[in-house]
């Protein structure tokens, strides 16, 4: 089964709940994303989550029939639907200097902010190197965040702004991996001089990319 065709499952599966059943599964999902945020995905087992979120085993095998390895997946998911909530609206705004400006002190506060725990650290270096299932989560989230960029680099080409011959797809890549790169500095060590580097470079080098 692919990765698209077991997430549409998934979804047919959530769909069928209660109210009261979703709430319960959320729990546990959100339980499991603090528990492995807090102790990583290898020592993290089923019977930390179970503790943490006063879960019995039945209930947990109810809602995660394959265990372990479906809970892992909802994790992932729910992890990546936080890297984009949590940067709106200003991701999906960037359709001057200013709001890209705002997206840019958001990114930075939030990493600040989250630092190890955040939930772009708990997919790369945690969660998307636990199965192909995750890893391909991991890669739409890149995706979706790169295709968001880009769109904003392109209402800029539009504007005028930026020079159209610039590649937006490959700029808004280049940008994406900035943040990655800076963001894990940051959290090895506290700097988030690095973090501030990568985006500001990029975002001044399309600035100057007029005609």
């Amino acid at each position: 089964m692919t990765p698209e065709s077991e997430s549409k499952k998934m979804d047919l599966q959530v769909q069928k709940l209660t109210r009261k059943g979703a709430a319960t599964r959320r729990r546990i999902i959100e339980g499991a994303a603090e528990e492995i945020r807090a102790n990583g995905v290898v020592v993290t087992t089923l019977d930390h989550i179970l503790a943490r979120t006063r879960t019995s085993k039945s209930q947990l095998f109810h809602y995660f029939p394959g265990g372990r390895d479906d809970l892992l997946l909802a994790v992932a998911r729910h992890e990546a639907d936080l890297v984009l909530a949590e940067q709106q609206p200003y991701l999906g705004e960037l359709t001057s200097w200013a709001a890209w400006q705002r997206w840019r002190d958001a990114v930075v506060e939030r990493y600040r902010r989250q630092a190890r725990s955040c939930s772009i650290s708990v997919l790369i270096s945690e969660l998307g190197r636990s199965s192909p299932d995750t890893q391909a989560v991991t890669a739409r989230l890149i995706r979706q965040w790169r295709d968001q960029i880009t769109a904003g680099i392109r209402c800029l080409q539009d504007q005028g702004k930026i020079d159209h011959r610039v590649d937006a797809n490959r700029s808004a890549a280049a940008l994406l991996a900035g943040i990655q790169g800076g963001a894990g500095i940051l959290f090895a060590t506290g700097d988030a001089s690095f973090l501030e580097a990568a985006i500001d470079g990029a975002i001044n080098a399309l600035r100057t990319a007029t005609k």
